[in-house]
């Protein structure tokens, strides 16, 4: 019978084999934040257009290409007033929920972290999907470089304990909107661009007229041939944000990251200013960045709150399992059950039951046969399952008081009197864990 229904293009299910996978990488990130003393949010899947239209630009990709509508399906007339769009970044969104309750206002700096769903409407390739998933870190309140430092490290750290090195961190200031500042270089960059706009993509030339910084970033063979020569943005700092850039390198230095210097580096979206920074993987291919980032100093006053500077990056799940995966890190298998009890004969049904609730309330994960299968295909099958226990329970055990044991890691069988087996194969278990750790 075909399918009449598959996962919409873009998307991927995930499933209980590559869970092992993503929680590795989601608990070490909940682990690391917790190290830095970050905390976690969670904010809506959707959000108001106009968040992201402020934010983002309204000139960006983000809203003009490749953000999804969100209304409630045949009552689309009623809702033009209510422009809800699915969250196509995580910035925006925790900024928005810390000003909305107040937390900006109870401590001088707020570190939060988040893991979320992002959608973007994009053309699906490998570590690029419609939806995708993202672990981000947002530390707002504080000017100070060294800030910035620290949500480098922070990434730096979380991506080396999860095996995905290799990777190369790309590093520039954009300056501030001081007019001897970016504005400055904005219009230096404008006037190099024009001089060779007939080169330029079509999406670049509108570029240029609104958002000319993001020519910067075209993928494009021919803008990219172009920007080569292009004036850097570090040359035309003003002394603050030069003096902020030489701490943020010098910080990095004393911690020993590396990092390369990229004087074309901007990130996609209007809010960043001062230290922008991407870590790229050369095993990635096109989508090469797995985690970016930089310092976002007036992005809360455009959502209507006082002047607060912030830092912080998004790094994409997908992208960090593909990094694990060319640098040919072990895949973690995920045992389904510690315990599973083979059911020999039908007058072990009540028994086995028992048996079943009394292991699961121990805290042992434990499962049995419901299917009537034969013996030796429900060992096949706890086997399968990764089970370290197998507890045959049949006539000749009915009758003696005793379950028969099978150690499937060490092929040893032996039979343990009902009253003890589960202290047995929790003790048991627990020594494994003892001796793994």
């Amino acid at each position: 019978m075909a399918l009449k229904f598959k996962a919409p293009r873009g998307t991927k299910d995930i499933l209980p084999d590559e869970i092992a996978e993503w929680r590795l990488v989601e608990e070490s990130f909940r682990k690391k934040c917790a190290q830095y003393g970050y905390r976690e949010i969670r904010t809506p899947v959707f959000e108001d257009l106009g968040l992201f239209e402020r934010t983002a630009g309204e000139t960006s990709d983000i809203v003009q290409k490749q953000m999804f509508a969100v209304m409630p399906y045949g009552l689309r007339q009623q809702f033009e007033d209510e422009r809800w769009v699915l969250r196509p970044e995580g910035t925006a969104p925790v900024a928005r929920a810390l000003l909305e309750h107040g937390l900006l206002q109870q401590l001088p700096l707020v570190k939060v972290f988040y893991i979320a769903p992002i959608f973007r409407y994009e053309r699906p390739q490998a570590g690029r999907l419609r939806q995708h998933h993202q672990c981000g870190i947002e530390a707002i309140g504080s000017l100070s470089p060294l800030l910035d430092v620290e949500v480098i490290a922070l990434g730096f750290d979380f991506l080396m304990s999860v095996g995905a090195n290799g990777f190369v961190i790309n590093l520039n200031s954009i300056g501030c909107l001081n007019e001897n500042c970016r504005p400055r270089y904005r219009q230096v960059l404008i006037e190099y661009l024009k001089s060779r706009e007939a080169e330029l993509c079509e999406d670049c030339q509108r570029r240029l007229q609104t958002n000319p910084l993001r020519v910067l970033d075209c993928k494009e063979e021919g803008c990219q041939a172009v920007v080569k020569d292009a004036p850097i943005s570090v040359d035309f700092l003003c002394q603050d944000c030069s003096e902020h850039f030489e701490t943020v390198k010098k910080g990095l230095d004393e911690l020993g990251i590396r990092y390369e210097l990229n004087g074309r580096l901007v990130r996609g979206l209007d809010y960043y200013t001062r230290t922008v920074f991407e870590f790229v993987h050369p095993k990635l291919g096109a989508q090469s960045t797995v985690l970016g980032g930089g310092r976002y100093d007036g992005l809360i006053a455009e959502l209507g709150g006082a002047l607060t500077p912030g830092v912080g990056f998004g790094c994409g799940i997908e992208r960090v399992l593909l990094v694990r995966q060319a640098n040919s890190q072990t895949k973690l298998e995920d045992t389904t059950v510690d315990a599973f009890i083979a059911i020999a004969s039908p007058v072990a049904e009540n028994l086995a039951q028992k048996l079943l609730y009394e292991l699961r309330a121990a805290g042992i994960r434990t499962d049995r046969d419901y299917l009537g299968r034969s013996l030796k295909a429900q060992m096949r099958y706890a086997d399968k399952l990764g089970a370290r226990f197998v507890l045959i329970l049949g006539e000749d055990e009915m009758r003696d008081g005793f379950v028969t044991v099978r150690d499937m890691q060490k092929s040893e069988q032996w039979r343990e009197p009902f009253d003890k087996i589960v202290s047995t194969i929790a003790n048991a278990l627990s020594e494994r864990i003892l001796t793994k750790t």
